[in-house]
């Protein structure tokens, strides 16, 4: 009521409103009234505001807003899943492929230093086989690990398979034969690098693989390095980690892969130390070329809170 007159009040030049004494006196009294009001009315307000927003962030603690249409996280700590979305749906994983080619040939124990040359039949590896090594470069298996898993090197991916004991048939055969081992029942390869929609899989079985690649040395070493340059030909080529988090010293990556393809879409799969827990992040099938680094950011985001929370509830019920 008070702030309809406050306008025309201080209207009036000098703030004396020309009213008659005993409607001056009214307006005083219910001003008064309405100031004493107030911080009453406030505080109501203030309780109501902040139900509101708890409410509001509860939501969204509950689940991350992720843009990737098929996601996994697991607290391997504590074995225990975190967040699903589609974690059984099987689907194209572009050159998350690659994490289990590099662990068969790694698994093979062929010598790192042996060196090998790329050739004409991993140049024919797909359509949209994109590379950056000319035919006939010559690097060592070490090498090429580094490529495939860093960069996500086509040639250099398809040449460690090529070059596996019993060739390309017996790499993909043993591929296969791994993610039975491994319980990845909705698993299949046809090829070593991604390129085919044919490779397939789903976040639960990747989550698996990731634990695998986890325990091996060449790929932990490869997977989260920086940068690398080598020579190919007559020129020097130097290539960058496909995954942007690995520059991020804030972030403790143990193994990470990402992939790309027009069928699977943008695609992450990693291993992380995350609040002192070992983390498994599936992110599958982003829209955009760096949702996935934002979804891993906001599961972190997420992941820190969850485990908070779960340590507050674990000291509350030794309490």
């Amino acid at each position: 009521m008070g702030s309809r007159f406050l306008p025309k009040l201080a209207a009036v030049p000098g703030n004396r409103p020309r009213l008659p004494s005993l409607v001056w006196a009214c307006v005083l009294l219910t001003a008064s009234a309405a100031c004493t009001a107030a911080p009453v009315h406030l505080a109501s307000i203030s309780r109501y505001h902040h139900h509101y927003v708890h409410r509001r962030h509860h939501r969204a603690s509950t689940q991350p807003n992720l843009r990737s249409s098929e996601a996994l996280v697991m607290d391997v700590t504590d074995h225990k899943v975190l967040y699903a979305r589609k974690a059984d749906v099987r689907v194209p994983i572009a050159s998350i492929t690659k994490l289990m080619t590099t662990l068969v040939v790694s698994e093979a124990r062929q010598p790192l230093n042996e060196t090998l040359q790329v050739t004409s039949a991993d140049r024919a590896i797909g359509r949209g086989a994109y590379s950056r090594l000319a035919v006939g470069t010559r690097l060592t298996r070490a090498q090429l690990f580094h490529l495939a898993l860093m960069a996500s090197e086509n040639r250099a991916a398809h040449a460690l398979a090529r070059n596996y004991p019993g060739g390309l048939t017996a790499c993909i055969a043993a591929m296969n034969a791994k993610a039975r081992a491994l319980g990845m029942t909705h698993t299949h390869f046809v090829e070593p690098t991604g390129l085919s929609s044919q490779d397939t899989s789903t976040p639960d079985d990747l989550a698996k693989l990731v634990m695998a690649a986890s325990q091996s040395p060449v790929i932990r070493l490869y997977s989260t390095s920086r940068g690398y340059t080598i020579r190919s030909g007559r020129r020097m080529v130097a290539y960058r980690n496909t995954d942007l988090l690995v520059d991020r010293r804030s972030w403790h990556i143990v193994v990470q892969k990402t992939g790309f393809t027009d069928a699977a879409g943008h695609c992450l799969v990693m291993q992380a130390v995350i609040d002192h827990r070992t983390v498994v992040m599936v992110l599958l099938n982003s829209w955009g070329k760096y949702t996935r680094v934002a979804d891993a950011r906001r599961v972190r985001q997420w992941t820190e809170a969850q485990l908070t929370r779960h340590t507050v509830r674990q000291v509350a019920s030794r309490a």
